[in-house]
């Protein structure tokens, strides 16, 4: 199917509804429709053809929502561009891309002077979608934050996104009730996928232009928003707000947690604050995004709180639109014990077919057609999964290995401490040491070695912090994960800071 379709309906079943809230600006599916194809043809109108790239730069808007709708409709690719990327990396993707069509403040196409948005779009009232494409064409063209090198191209197509929209749909329980509070960038698929499956159910588009803790929470509220996704840093940052947990939200049913680990102590505040189903998520850009939700399976329902709670901030059990397999070096699988761990490998109809123009990137991600994430994780007998780690952020320290998530989320249970990231260091008697840079909540007090004796008490030597970066506030990606790379790049050579401390290793 065609993914212009899915609004085609909206607009039919709902015509009436109010489907996009953005600031003052709302529209009925009705109305987002017809502006939508609108957008496709004009585009078609101005010779683009199919297969032909359109890039998009900009905060999250309704334009954003219908770009990727318009594009779907005339068989177009859309390219999300990363606003916070610099314009040496923007050249870069567009170098790689070769995008036709620009929309940014306006239309340009071919490089041509850009034509005001509102303009472009009432030249072509009216307009019948022609719905070019579907199944495995291409849809959408989404470049990673090469952070191992140059970004890559992901492609997904039609048949992925519609799949991964309808497992969500049935995963969450969507439903025209439901009212989606877009917050995470729409560059990015942490929040990009609902513009499809909250348009299959038939809810609410809200859209925050950029992340702000308290006017979330007042917008919660004033939209009566019901469930959205989230990055853990978001999170964070909102339950910090004052006077947050007295507050009351009695609309929202779930808020979604991915992008990240998160620590359970984090998830109690989220659980306790917003008085609402909590939901762990973890996927790639690469399959569409979700390959795990920490939904619990029927017959653990009835376990108590504790080990429910358990399961709540586990990574999850498979997306029903995916298979996973977690496995050792040799590619035989790992003990289903909770304990052994291993490499996640995925395939389905959400799974990417493979990287632009780059057949060495596919033929390093896939293993008898099995995706290779690069993620490592353990998994249980029911299924669960947790991750303890990017395969390339493994700290190997005195021949042990020492997982960043562990370390991370024992500091995070810490008074004192509001973010942090464990690096490895290079040392010449045990290879790597383990380093963590660390951001402080306002007025809280604590030093190098308390962080340090404090995370020994709880966990072996070799995994304890040899030295301690205190900053003021973590890098962040686009999309509000923290940067590790950057912070590899300040903070990962030999020497700490000064307000580091250095303990024994053994």
């Amino acid at each position: 199917m065609n993914l212009g379709r899915i609004l085609d309906r909206a607009g039919q079943k709902w015509p009436e509804q109010t489907a996009v809230v953005c600031g003052e600006t709302t529209f009925t599916w009705r109305e987002f429709a017809a502006r939508s194809f609108a957008l496709a043809a004009g585009l078609s109108r101005a010779g683009l053809e199919p297969g032909d790239r359109v890039a998009i730069r900009s905060t999250n808007c309704h334009r954003f929502l219908e770009a990727y709708f318009a594009a779907a409709t005339g068989g177009f690719i859309l390219v999300p561009l990363n606003i916070r990327l610099a314009p040496l990396e923007v050249a870069t993707i567009l170098e790689d891309a070769t995008p036709r069509a620009m929309i940014e403040n306006g239309v340009a196409i071919d490089g041509q002077a850009a034509e005001a948005y509102e303009n472009f779009l009432a030249a072509h009232p009216g307009d019948s979608p022609a719905f070019v494409g579907c199944g495995r064409d291409p849809a959408q063209l989404y470049y990673t934050s090469g952070t191992t090198g140059r970004p890559k191209g992901v492609v997904l197509t039609h048949e992925n996104v519609h799949t991964h929209a309808e497992g969500t749909v049935t995963e969450l329980d969507l439903s025209e009730q439901d009212v989606w509070a877009h917050i995470a960038p729409l560059y990015h698929l942490a929040d990009a996928w609902a513009t499809f499956a909250i348009t299959l159910a038939g809810g609410r588009h809200v859209l925050f232009p950029a992340f702000d803790p308290a006017t979330v929470l007042a917008g919660f509220r004033r939209h009566r928003v019901t469930i959205t996704n989230l990055v853990p840093t978001m999170l964070n940052a909102m339950v910090r707000v004052p006077g947050a947990g007295e507050e009351s939200y009695p609309d929202l049913r779930v808020l979604l947690s991915g992008g990240a680990p998160i620590a359970p102590t984090l998830v109690r505040e989220i659980m306790d604050t917003f008085g609402c189903e909590y939901i762990q998520t973890y996927g790639m850009t690469e399959t569409s995004p979700y390959l795990t939700m920490s939904i619990l399976r029927e017959h653990l329902l009835s376990l108590p709180e504790e080990e429910r709670f358990r399961y709540r901030t586990s990574t999850g059990r498979a997306f029903i639109t995916a298979s996973l397999r977690v496995v050792r070096e040799d590619g035989t699988e790992v003990c289903a014990d909770g304990s052994e761990v291993g490499e996640i490998l995925a395939r389905g109809p959400s799974v990417t077919p493979g990287y632009w123009n780059n057949p060495e990137a596919n033929r390093e991600a896939f293993a008898d057609g099995w995706l290779r994430t690069g993620d490592l994780a353990t998994i249980d007998h029911e299924g669960y999964l947790n991750i303890v780690d990017r395969k390339k952020d493994i700290i190997i320290t005195g021949g042990e290995n020492v997982y960043s998530t562990e370390v991370e989320h024992v500091l995070l249970e810490h008074p004192a401490v509001l973010e942090v990231a464990v690096i490895g260091v290079p040392d010449e008697t045990w290879g790597e040491t383990v380093r963590a840079v660390v951001s402080r909540r306002d007025d809280a007090r604590t030093t190098a070695a308390e962080l340090i004796r404090f995370v020994g008490e709880r966990l072996a030597n070799f995994k304890t912090p040899k030295s301690i970066v205190f900053i003021d506030e973590l890098p962040k990606t686009g999309s509000g994960k923290i940067a590790k790379r950057l912070l590899r790049v300040e903070h990962g050579g030999q020497t700490a800071a000064k307000d580091g401390v250095e303990s024994p290793h053994q």
